[in-house]
């Protein structure tokens, strides 16, 4: 397991230490996270801790693909357990923080619909030993995504000083993006979807 499968790993495993932060019931073991005033905005240490752990998270996802391309070490298992990687740190968080009612709920839904409807794209693509290519418009969602839900665990700050709704506003980008994106990939590889197999 080379260097770039590793912090794919470490990414995996800080998720699941996300999930149990925001989702284990602490007060059952008498522990309560502190809480913080900032202005008239009262925050939680849970939420600033699992804060830190994501973008950490999010940076590993950068690091490995990047030490993977520059040390060609671009491996099947690296690109199977980055994608998995990917997608419980990103959908399982959406969907906490949108049952915890910090995110718009509209969130989560589109992402994982268009991440479910652009990996059988990828999956039919990959069954013909083709290769579905990234396109800008689902590298600007991802970006704005990470940035929106990144400022949602911090309660907005700074920006919900002067009551302004960064972080809603960089999610409901994002999932336009999603949807906008989504079909990009439909039109780009509709003639690969339905595509007939030649009958020798």
């Amino acid at each position: 397991m080379n260097l770039p499968t590793k912090l794919t790993v470490l990414r995996i495993i800080m998720t699941f230490v996300i999930i149990v932060l925001l989702l284990f019931p602490f007060y059952y073991v008498g522990f309560n996270f502190p809480m913080f005033k900032v202005g008239n905005i009262i925050i939680s240490l849970q939420y600033m801790i699992s804060g830190v752990l994501f973008v950490i998270a999010s940076l590993t996802d950068f690091l490995d693909g990047y030490l993977a391309r520059k040390n060609s070490q671009v491996t099947d298992l690296g690109k199977m357990l980055d994608a998995i990687a990917d997608k419980i740190l990103v959908n399982s968080v959406l969907i906490i923080l949108a049952y915890k009612g910090m995110i718009p709920i509209v969130v989560p839904v589109v992402t994982v619909l268009r991440d479910t409807f652009v990996d059988a794209i990828k999956m039919q693509a990959a069954s013909k030993v083709k290769v579905v290519a990234a396109i800008k418009s689902g590298k600007l969602k991802t970006a704005t995504l990470m940035v929106g839900t990144t400022l949602a665990f911090f309660y907005n700050l700074p920006f919900e000083l002067w009551s302004i709704n960064v972080a809603d506003t960089l999610l409901i980008i994002a999932t336009a993006l999603s949807i906008v994106s989504g079909i990009q990939y439909y039109v780009l590889n509709k003639e690969l979807l339905f595509e007939k197999k030649e009958v020798m």
